[in-house]
């Protein structure tokens, strides 16, 4: 998302004026005019100047003579599927539109792989006593990993999907987090805090949340450096018409023994030296806005417990594994890990 206000400019404005706001936005970028009723009704480009103007359009015309009419927009809560499509079209702002044809933001293409239609809330609560005493004066999500907090990386992340409402939840230190994010207004997110005022478990803290805007919610651990992919995790559960999607980790076991392959009383053969794949918590989670229905309020409750309640009721609970790279920065060991990987990351 961007502020898509620089990207406004109203029907009836000189073209002179239009000039003067095409030079104050990136490169190749459009500006989109909007009627009286604030409707858009075109998109006007440095192209579009320069192809009116060569069609004899005088220079002290207005915006209307050279906006481009048969423009492309969104409505609503666009599929990624879509904006794939426009993506392929070399098309780089992406205007989302409601019922009245009204822009209620603008996708910047350069910037974000899709819009997924999620709410995030990161779970930045804990005290991070293995971390002491690097937590003593600093809440363990906001301990610098590169050129920024660890936290910061994955709002980030998160922001490369469209998703913009993030909640955080908070204990310890938490103003510090406060103090660096405010409401993200200036990063373009809209961004909310809930306080525990008792421990509630991993997950419990999302029951004090009155309201969330879109039909999925996806849940993280703040401390987690990974670059898990949110939109394979949403594209899974619609495929698997799933309740609820955990992120998992390959974790491998390997038997430095021959195994022996039996059948009732005999030895039917050997494998030797075998390894078996299993997959683990990875601390994401992805599921539908229903399924709040089964976190009780303010009582502790873990992520776990949720998984467990969800199976109980029939729904469908899948795995999505993680194919990069994935730290839970809760130890010393970690923590030096993901300073060293960061170090060779392209950003």
């Amino acid at each position: 998302m961007i502020n898509h206000t620089k990207h406004i400019i109203h029907s009836g404005v000189p073209l002179k004026e239009a000039l003067k706001m095409l030079n104050e936005v990136p490169k190749n970028l459009s500006l989109f005019v909007v009627n009286e009723k604030k409707q858009l009704i075109g998109t006007l480009t440095d192209g579009d100047i320069r192809r009116g103007l060569l069609a004899g359009i005088p220079v002290d015309s207005n915006v209307d003579e050279f906006m481009f009419t048969s423009f492309h927009a969104l409505h609503g809560s666009p599929e990624p599927k879509d904006i794939q499509k426009l993506r392929e079209l070399g098309i780089k702002l992406v205007p989302i539109l409601n019922e009245e044809k009204k822009i209620i933001k603008i996708l910047d293409l350069k910037q974000i792989k899709t819009s997924l239609p999620v709410d995030a809330v990161i779970m930045a609560g804990g005290r991070g006593e293995r971390l002491r005493p690097l937590t003593d004066n600093v809440p363990k999500p906001m301990l610098p990993l590169g050129d920024k907090p660890i936290i910061e990386h994955n709002i980030d992340r998160l922001k490369e999907y469209g998703i913009s409402n993030i909640h955080i939840s908070i204990n310890y230190l938490g103003q510090q987090i406060i103090d660096r994010f405010g409401d993200g207004e200036s990063r373009n997110l809209n961004i909310k805090y809930v306080a525990e005022d008792k421990p509630l478990g991993t997950i419990g803290s999302i029951s004090l949340i009155e309201e969330f805007e879109n039909p999925y919610i996806l849940v993280m651990n703040s401390d987690l450096f990974t670059d898990a992919d949110f939109e394979d995790m949403w594209l899974s559960m619609q495929e698997r018409n799933a309740d609820l999607c955990v992120a998992s980790i390959p974790y491998t076991v390997n038997i430095p023994f021959a195994i022996m392959e039996r059948t009732n009383d005999s030895i039917t053969g050997l494998k030797e030296k075998p390894s078996n794949t299993h997959y683990a918590n990875a601390g994401i989670y992805m599921f539908r806005k229903d399924v709040l229905k089964q976190i009780p309020h303010n009582q502790k409750f873990n992520a776990t417990d949720l998984i467990e309640a969800v199976i109980a009721k029939k729904g469908k609970v899948i795995d999505n594994p993680i194919t990069g790279y994935w730290i839970d920065i809760g130890r010393h060991e970690e923590y030096h890990k993901a300073k060293e990987i960061i170090k060779h990351l392209k950003h």
